[in-house]
């Protein structure tokens, strides 16, 4: 296995976390012997300018720069500068089959410390540090390096701490303070994140991530008041939060909430937001404003029986104008009715994106579309025939072959409907009862009534169902 070569010596050992100064470490080009002959040869040959090495110092990946600056005395000096640091056991090099996690821990300390401690402090742009699978890390060393990356001008700040670890590590927030005017990108994994008063306002934060990190609901709805300009908001595993309450930030279009034990309600009041994601079971969720906005949503309800239910019954009032749904769930779904109240009031809605329910039942036996309020469509299949394609969209490659039982009340000409008819018709080998009724539904209707009246309808409806059932046996022949 190739090792990374960090241009100094490195520092004391793990035991009582004893530290070392950057003055104790030895700062000369290599590790490896005397290569001083090489590295004044290596300078000998460079006849740029300093600052120009410099820069292009900080364009290398950060393990091509500690090569550079064992070989060169110029490197060396703007090592000290370096711009993104990444460090974890993968980008360091170091050898995962340690026959201890202790031994595993010293020789993580022993490459992050001689870098840290001979940092100068400054330049740092990007600062990533993932822990794991150190889980006897002692939190000073954490502090310590934390100390020396936190300058102002970082834009980009990561720390993972490793989940299954000996010591609980309480992140230092009294460090957002220094880089409030520059932070762009904040993820905190695996620790306690308790800000307070005396973090101020982070004008510059546009983006958010935290993975299981312990955190208040009052902890978190306060820091998030104080980031005015985020955009994009990342939770995950936050076990301690029952109500997630998002304050009104005006440029937030994009939220994640996955796997909290505890949440039962998320209420956002961010009015720009367009991109939900959901996973856990049902619970109650409140859009505020952007009760209109989201056009995209994806929930993972993979442990709930009731997900598609949800889906069907409570989704459109929690987003009406959403445009990509994807739902998630395990369960052995047989019956699946769909209810849409309004659909005229969005002339060109695709009735074929209902496909994605029935991809995600795949024990699915009965499918039953309602259109509670059926309208005059302006987008007749009769019309779209005379055009250039003849050939309905395919909706899904999916095959429905439990499917026996298929019902649409409010049935129209509109095109998507057909094509989804046309496309149940295709995929569905196993479909015994196909019922397209251009009313609101006969089977509600009361049981005294008789059944020859339900084949009574004005004569729109009954122009409305010819077209219909032309355009579906016109398809059919073409297929065939």
């Amino acid at each position: 296995m190739e090792i990374l070569e960090v241009p100094v010596q490195p520092p004391p050992r793990i035991g009582n976390g004893a530290t070392s100064s950057a003055s104790e470490i030895d700062n000369s080009p290599c590790q490896c012997g005397d290569d001083s002959q090489s590295a004044s040869t290596v300078e000998s040959k460079m006849q740029l300018p300093e600052d120009i090495l410099y820069h292009i110092h900080t364009l290398m990946p950060m393990q091509d720069a500690a090569r550079a600056a064992c070989a060169s005395r110029c490197f060396l000096r703007s090592w000290r500068f370096y711009p993104r640091l990444n460090l974890n056991v993968n980008t360091l090099r170091i050898d995962k089959r340690a026959p201890s996690n202790d031994k595993l821990t010293m020789d993580f300390i022993s490459r992050v410390d001689p870098i840290m401690l001979n940092h100068a402090g400054t330049g740092v742009k990007m600062f990533k540090l993932t822990t794991h699978p150190c889980f006897s890390l002692h939190p000073s060393y954490v502090d310590r390096w934390l100390q020396i990356a936190f300058a102002p001008g970082i834009k980009e700040f990561e720390l993972e701490m490793t989940r299954v670890s000996k010591m609980d590590y309480d992140f230092p927030c009294s460090l957002l303070s220094r880089v409030a005017s520059s932070i762009q990108s904040f993820l905190l994994g695996g620790c306690s994140f308790h800000p307070g008063i005396q973090i101020g306002q982070m004008s510059t934060l546009t983006s958010l991530r935290l993975r299981s990190v312990k955190i208040t609901e009052e902890e978190l709805c306060g820091f998030l008041s104080k980031s005015c300009a985020l955009q994009r908001l990342l939770l995950s595993d936050c076990h301690n939060i029952v109500v997630l309450k998002i304050p009104h930030l005006l440029e937030l279009n994009y939220l994640e909430v996955l796997h909290f034990r505890k949440l039962e309600v998320i209420d956002s009041s961010a009015p720009k937001l367009s991109t939900f994601i959901y996973a856990g079971p049902p619970i109650q969720i409140s859009l505020g404003e952007a009760l209109l906005q989201v056009k995209k949503m994806q929930m993972f309800c993979d442990g709930s029986p009731d997900a598609l239910h949800y889906g069907s019954k409570k989704l459109p009032s929690i987003a009406p104008n959403i445009q990509k749904l994807y739902l998630s769930t395990r369960n052995e779904l047989k019956c699946l009715e769909i209810l849409l109240l309004t659909p005229d009031l969005s002339p060109g809605y695709d009735f074929c994106s209902l496909v994605s329910f029935i991809d995600a039942s795949p024990a699915l036996e009965t499918f039953i579309l309602r259109i509670e309020r059926p309208a005059k469509r302006h987008d007749s299949i009769l019309e779209a025939l005379s055009g250039d394609s003849m050939h309905p969209m395919r909706a899904s490659e999916y095959r429905h072959d439990n499917l026996k039982n298929m019902m649409i009340t409010g049935f129209s000409s509109a095109k998507s409907m057909i094509d989804l008819a046309n496309h149940i018709l295709e995929k569905a080998s196993s479909l015994e009862y196909l019922t397209l009724d251009t009313t609101r539904g006969y089977d509600r209707r009361n049981d005294k009534i008789d059944p020859c009246q339900c084949l009574q309808m004005s004569k729109e409806a009954l122009l409305e169902a010819e077209k219909a059932l032309l355009a579906i046996r016109i398809y059919v022949a073409l297929e065939c």
